[in-house]
């Protein structure tokens, strides 16, 4: 796997770059809208939550939360979330998309759902800006663990590496797949600890607690929004654990992936 990364990694930069280029092309904003998008998803989300339901993330704590604390909290989590909801929603129709180069020999499929997650991890660059600058308006300092936020990448990464590649194989010989991604991805956002925190869920509704935890996923979103929002550094075991998730994750993505991509040609 690695080996045909290196191997390839020219092909991969310029798909990539073509992904993210050709998304805005013609566009009279361009690339702001990696800026805006999850700026007008935090303002709907924001009054839905905090203004209609009254959620808090620190349900237990004596004092107050502010709107600004859970609109920080939130669009910190929702960030993250939408990489990965993004690399889902695309994989399943990625190889049918591409159907020309299923029947050239030479070249690599494997690294078709790679562009698709790079891309998106670049949006999620873009949409790290302006919350780094509303913590430093609305708080007025950024916090020092704020350098721990890029390793929240490397499970994001593989978790995303390992299903887009399982999904998109999956997509060929499965094509209803498409609409049960569209439905388990709105389910996966409320199970993903976006809009609370797991604390939150173990003192209000223990009995769901062990079900969030066992979503990787709503792990590196509470990670993300401790070193980003909070200032408190990375749980090392927690971060341990998902790492190693995450590479196992990417791993049998992978081997499935390679082990049936010679019938793709016969399918399409």
């Amino acid at each position: 796997m690695i080996a045909g990364f290196l191997k390839h990694r020219h092909l991969v930069g310029q798909l990539t770059r073509r992904e993210v280029l050709g998304r805005y092309r013609g566009s009279y904003l361009g690339l702001l809208w990696p800026f805006l998008n999850p700026i007008f998803l935090l303002v709907i989300y924001t009054v839905v939550f905090k203004y209609i339901f009254n959620a808090r993330f620190n349900a237990g704590s004596r004092f107050g939360e502010s709107r600004t604390d859970f609109a920080l909290l939130l669009f910190s989590g929702l960030i993250v979330f939408n990489v990965f909801a993004e690399c889902i929603a695309r994989a399943p129709g990625l190889i049918l998309a591409n159907a020309n180069y299923v029947n050239r020999v030479v070249f690599p499929l494997e690294i078709l759902p790679v562009t698709i997650v790079l891309s998106s991890l670049f949006h999620l660059l873009m949409s790290f800006v302006p919350l780094l600058l509303a913590v430093l308006v609305l708080k007025g300092q950024i916090a020092w663990t704020v350098v721990e936020w890029p390793l929240i990448l490397i499970p994001l990464l593989f978790y995303g590496l390992g299903t887009a590649w399982l999904l998109s194989a999956a997509g060929v010989f499965l094509r209803d797949l498409n609409e049960v991604v569209l439905a388990a991805t709105t389910i996966l956002m409320y199970a993903s600890a976006v809009f609370y925190s797991i604390s939150t869920v173990a003192k209000q509704a223990p009995q769901f607690e062990p079900w969030i935890r066992l979503n990787p996923l709503a792990h590196i979103i509470e990670q993300s929004r401790q070193v980003s929002v909070v200032g408190a550094p990375l749980d090392l075991a927690d971060y341990g654990w998902q790492v190693l998730g995450g590479l196992i994750c990417m791993c049998v993505g992978y081997a499935v992936f390679m082990r049936v991509k010679h019938a793709f040609a016969d399918v399409i």
